[in-house]
């Protein structure tokens, strides 16, 4: 029948519900590695241009990461209005990193990864993401377990941004979404400062795992808010939190956020502006209804379990 023609042998099925999947086409297949911490493809695919995908799950590709990645860093960025000192945890394609090397007041950015080999490859694979944000001299790249280097590190930093997978039961971020780690992410902050923390699907079967998140890092913050971008190669909208001991602004005038991203920031957007800006903080009310009827604190003894992984086949 008309629209029926498929163009791709190779597939990446992501269970996103234990009755749903997304699936994307695969044309080739660029490099494939079991690390010590998760199982990592590289690929191009028909629509979404190139993707990296840790244990069956799409993390991001090529044709909208920006979209993500611009929703991750700048409003953060915004609300500080002159980040020097930040820090990115997790991050692996170095689309982060470029993203907060857009500021003009950026000192220095210490990216922290878990796992070396998804770094690497995404240096090699990606340059589309990272565009040589690694070389520049700004950034400082620590492989190594983020619960230690908090533990242990005497660096603040002005801007926080959490960018790690999911918390699959298999995967290194399991225990990196509870209030034991967030209050170490705290501990790190200057005063002022703010912290970004990727906080999974808001489509509503998957809303409640978001509304925990949210009242977690209320009971670290005094300040949160829920935003959220749309996000094509995800088949759903996804969830960001923004955090801090200062109140945060909802409802920016547009026309000021233009002025300050021209004044103090290379430009080069292709999402972030005042207006979308304005749109993506007005969390909506079914999210706002879980959020406050929601009651979990997700600890290192009791962490979050998001569902499923995902396969490549045929």
């Amino acid at each position: 029948m008309p629209g029926s023609e498929l163009k791709a042998d190779l597939w990446i099925n992501e269970y996103i519900t234990p009755w749903d999947i997304y699936t994307h086409g695969v044309t080739k297949i660029l490099t494939h590695q079991q690390t010590p911490y998760q199982e990592m493809y590289i690929v191009e695919t028909g629509a979404f241009g190139k993707g990296l995908v840790l244990d069956g799950k799409w993390q991001s590709c090529t044709v909208d990461e920006f979209i993500y990645h611009e929703a991750l860093v700048h409003p953060g960025a915004i609300a500080h209005q002159n980040p020097q000192r930040v820090l990115v945890l997790g991050g692996g394609e170095g689309a982060t990193v470029r993203e907060v090397l857009r500021w003009r007041s950026v000192q220095k950015v210490t990216m922290i990864d878990i796992d070396g080999e998804v770094v690497e490859a995404c240096k090699q694979y990606l340059p589309e993401m990272h565009q040589n944000a690694f070389a520049d001299p700004r950034v400082e790249l620590i492989i190594a377990d983020a619960l230690k280097v908090l533990d242990s590190t005497t660096e603040t930093w002005d801007l926080i941004i959490s960018d790690l997978s999911d918390p699959i039961e298999s995967g290194p971020s399991f225990a990196l979404f509870t209030k034991e780690y967030f209050a170490k992410l705290k501990n790190v902050l200057n005063p002022g400062g703010y912290v970004m923390v990727q906080a999974g699907p808001i489509s509503p079967p998957e809303v409640t795992d978001h509304a925990r998140l949210i009242n977690t890092l209320k009971a670290v913050f005094e300040h949160v808010t829920s935003l959220s971008a749309p996000t094509p190669s995800y088949g759903r909208a996804w969830g960001f939190a923004l955090c801090s001991d200062r109140p945060i602004a909802l409802q920016l005038q547009p026309e000021l956020v233009d002025e300050l991203l021209s004044a103090n920031t290379t430009g080069g957007y292709r999402f972030i502006d005042g207006t979308t800006l304005l749109g993506i903080m007005q969390t909506p009310l079914y999210v706002r209804q879980a959020i406050a009827a929601e009651t979990t604190v997700y600890t290192l003894n009791e962490p979050p379990k998001f569902f499923g992984t995902g396969k490549m086949g045929k």
